[in-house]
């Protein structure tokens, strides 16, 4: 078998025949963290440094492990020498997703068959450029030729959309939505909150005096970010917490926040609890899906948090318990018929069972997949991560409402990963049968292939 031929990562006709029943469906990308004013911009990129070095904290933590000085990963030596450090860097990766990564992105966007390593580093990085610098490569031209049919940003409550709006103006085929990240607004407990509230109520003519006014000013926001075509939120829970308290603790709680004053732990989780709760139903009423990501352990390094700030690659897994919590919240937004559609994502894959098992207390309503178990995220986005988290949904719930793949990236160059995900997906089910373990049955293989590489995102979100 060669290196990655066109039948990479299938290992039978059956498996050859389902990928190719949905290599060629539309890309929705519902949750990734590209940049929406160098979409409006069209953006081009000087060199193949800029587009798959920059902000890929994936790639950097590998050349940290190989001995690369920061200065070639984050720091300021020329473009050419960073990229011949990665080089140097992958051609030792085997077993790792990213190794498969680069090398199908040098093949669909760059045309470059070769194995990259540092022999092949001036020749690629010359290869690269010249498409980069070819003048239909750009980022609308990307989405269209890697058919993204919408995808969804990551945006804070106060951001203004502008580039959101001038998008949609544009003309890009592409629909690129704003998802809700009201992050600042949870963390009561950091230094800017009180200037995060003051802003909040610049942008919506509401004092934010307490909870209440606090909770009106984001419903503000809501109706705002619905108007602009958003129909997701998106939370970090790091970790998830569930401590009920009034309104009248709540009020308290944020105007000591807005003096200043320190809160206890307890307070903390009353606020962040009581806060999920009113968007939790403000969501359920927009008819939106709430992303839940869980288990992340951010900032590990202090020293390199310090020189170069977050989400550059000092982030792990959290082994918190996320049961009781999210159950006691989801529990309380079914008790008073408000809980939206959800997705639970784990960054501990020994979670997987229990969210697996989680989602299950919740369907209902007659709506096919109400409660996702989020694709396998971040570390566990490989070929191993992904199989485990499919079986794992097949063994305890139902595999062919999956909703499927996301980039979650930065990236402009991470739509091949769906290519990856679409093999895996086309392999595994036809690993099954090929075990006597699924009739032979192409047309409802088929079916199911389909589902979970495009049309079961494709109705749940209903962009």
């Amino acid at each position: 078998m060669q290196f990655m031929d066109e039948n990479f990562l299938l290992h039978s006709q059956m498996a050859v025949q389902l990928y190719n029943a949905v290599k060629d469906l539309p890309i929705i990308d519902y949750h990734c963290h590209l940049n929406p004013q160098e979409i409006a911009e069209n953006k081009r990129f000087a060199n193949i440094t800029e587009m798959w070095l920059g902000g890929d904290h994936y790639k950097w933590r590998l050349m940290r492990a190989n001995g690369v000085e920061e200065r070639f990963i984050t720091g300021d030596a020329d473009d050419y020498a960073k990229f011949e450090k990665w080089c140097e860097t992958i051609e030792d990766c085997i077993g790792s997703p990213l190794y498969h990564w680069t090398h199908l992105e040098l093949k669909r966007y760059f045309g470059y068959d070769k194995t990259l390593s540092r022999k092949t580093a001036k020749e690629a990085w010359e290869a690269c450029n010249a498409v980069i610098n070819a003048e239909d490569f750009t980022v609308w031209n990307i989405f269209e030729k890697f058919k993204v049919e919408s995808l969804c940003t990551t945006d804070d409550p106060a951001d203004s959309l502008e580039y959101h709006k001038q998008i949609a103006a544009s003309g890009i085929q592409t629909k690129v939505l704003p998802t809700l990240r009201p992050g600042k607004a949870m963390a009561i407990a950091d230094a800017g909150f009180a200037a995060y509230a003051a802003k909040l109520a610049d942008l919506t003519g509401i004092a934010v005096d307490s909870f209440e006014s606090l909770c009106a000013a984001l419903d503000v926001r809501i109706a705002f970010f619905h108007e602009n075509g958003c129909r997701l939120s998106d939370h970090a829970l790091d970790p998830p917490v569930f401590e009920p308290c009034s309104i009248v603790e709540a009020n308290a709680i944020v105007q000591k926040a807005l003096r200043g004053e320190a809160l206890s732990a307890l307070a903390d989780a009353q606020y962040k609890t009581a806060l999920m709760l009113h968007l939790g139903r403000a969501y359920a009423e927009k008819g939106w899906v709430m992303q839940l990501h869980m288990n992340a352990f951010r900032n590990n390094n202090t020293r390199m948090f310090k020189a170069i700030g977050a989400d550059t690659g000092y982030d792990s897994i959290s082994d918190a318990s996320v049961v009781e919590p999210i159950s006691r919240y989801l529990d309380a937004l079914e008790q008073d018929g408000v809980l939206p559609k959800t997705i639970l994502y784990s960054l501990n894959p020994a979670a997987d069972d229990l969210l697996a098992t989680m989602i299950g207390n919740f369907q209902g309503g007659g709506v096919k997949g109400k409660m996702q178990h989020g694709s396998a995220w971040w570390f566990n986005d490989t070929k191993t991560g992904m199989v485990k988290q499919m079986t794992t949904l097949a063994n305890l719930g139902m595999l062919a409402r999956f909703i499927g793949m996301l980039t979650d990236s930065r990236s402009f160059l991470s739509y091949t990963r769906h290519e990856y995900f679409r093999r895996i997906v086309a392999n595994l089910l036809a690993e099954w049968v090929e075990n006597g373990e699924f009739p032979a049955d192409m047309d409802k293989l088929t079916e199911i292939a389909r589902g979970i590489s495009y049309a079961n995102a494709n109705g749940y979100f209903g962009f």
